[in-house]
C-alpha cells in the first residue's frame, strides 16, 4: 500500500487564534452573525434566518407529514420560542408563520395565531427549561437519522465531518411512544446531559442544539442556522455509518479516527461560525 509510513499528527502552533480565520484565505474579513443591540431588531433576524433553516430542510427531503419542529428562544421574552405551526410544509413556511410559544404552551399573541405540534411542545419545552443554555433546538424524523437510530449507538468518528459530534453527542436509549406527555420529554432533555448539544434518540430520530455553553473543545453558538445545518450533518453521519457498516459485514475493515486527531479537527469545525457558515453555503 502507497502512503506516508508512520502515523503524523497536526498541531494548532502558527494557526490563526480565531478557528473561522483558520479556513479561510485573503484580506477581506468574512461577514458572520451580527451584534445586536436592540432585541426586537434581534428577534425579527431570529426568524428571517429560521424560516431559511426550514427552506433548507425542506429542500434537504426532512418533511415527514406533521412530524419535524425547530424552536428558538425569543430575544424579547427569554422563556418564551418561536416555533413552526402545525401541519406546514418546511419548504413554505416563511417569516409570518411563525408561532411565538409561552413556557405552559399557549400561543402568543405577539406571532402567529397557528396550532403548533403538541409533540414538538413537550419535547423543546422540557429542552429550553433543563438547559436554559440552549437558543436553539431542532429535531425531524429524518431517512438516514431513523435508521440509524434503531441501534441506539452513538455514531463513529470515520470521517472529518464527523469530528463535529466528537464528544457532542448523547443517545437517548429508549423509545416511550409518541411524545403526548411531559415526561418523555423530560426524559429526552435528560439524555443531553448537562453540555451535549447533539442526540440520537432510539427508535425515533436525531435532535441537535445549539447553546450558548462553552468548554475549551467544544464552542458553538447559538443561532438556529447552526441547529439546522448540524441536523443535516449528522443525518447525512448517519448515512455514512450505515454504509461503512454494510461493508463491514462483509469484511472490510472500517478505521475509526484517533482521539487526538478527533480532538485537534473538533477545535476548528466545532466552532460556532465554521458551523453558521457551512449553513449560509447551502
Amino acid at each position: 500500500m502507497n502512503g506516508v509510513n508512520g502515523k503524523y499528527h497536526q498541531s494548532l502552533d502558527g494557526l490563526a487564534e480565531n478557528p473561522l480565520r483558520r479556513t479561510w484565505r485573503g484580506t477581506i474579513e468574512l461577514s458572520t452573525v451580527p451584534k445586536f443591540d436592540n432585541p426586537y431588531e434581534e428577534r425579527e433576524w431570529i426568524k428571517e434566518h429560521m424560516a431559511a433553516a426550514f427552506r433548507y430542510w425542506g429542500k434537504c427531503g426532512y418533511g415527514e407529514g406533521v412530524s419535524g419542529h425547530i424552536t428558538v428562544r425569543d430575544p424579547v421574552l427569554h422563556d418564551h420560542y418561536w416555533m413552526n405551526p402545525f401541519a406546514e410544509h418546511f419548504s413554505t413556511i416563511t417569516k409570518s408563520m411563525l408561532v411565538l410559544v409561552g413556557p405552559d404552551g399557549y400561543v402568543s399573541p405577539h406571532g402567529a395565531q397557528l396550532p403548533i405540534n403538541s409533540s414538538g411542545f413537550y419535547i423543546h419545552s422540557a429542552i429550553h427549561k433543563a438547559r436554559p443554555d440552549i437558543k436553539a433546538a431542532a429535531h425531524c424524523h429524518s431517512l438516514q437519522g431513523k435508521a440509524w437510530s434503531a441501534f441506539g449507538r452513538p455514531i463513529d468518528i470515520l470521517t472529518q465531518d464527523s469530528c463535529l459530534f466528537y464528544d457532542n453527542l448523547g443517545v437517548y436509549q429508549n423509545f416511550g411512544g409518541v411524545v403526548l406527555a411531559e415526561q418523555e420529554g423530560k426524559n429526552i432533555a435528560d439524555a443531553l446531559g448537562p453540555k451535549w448539544k447533539t442526540c440520537i434518540l432510539q427508535n425515533h430520530g436525531l435532535l441537535t442544539c445549539m447553546s450558548s455553553y462553552s468548554d475549551m473543545l467544544s464552542n458553538l453558538g447559538n443561532t438556529v442556522d447552526e441547529a439546522a445545518f448540524l441536523f443535516g450533518a449528522l443525518d447525512r453521519l448517519c448515512h455514512v455509518q450505515l454504509l461503512a457498516e454494510s461493508a463491514e459485514a462483509n469484511g472490510i475493515r472500517k478505521s475509526v479516527i484517533s482521539q487526538e486527531d478527533a480532538e485537534f479537527t473538533a477545535k476548528t469545525i466545532q466552532w460556532w461560525e465554521n458551523v453558521y457558515v457551512n449553513l449560509l453555503s447551502n
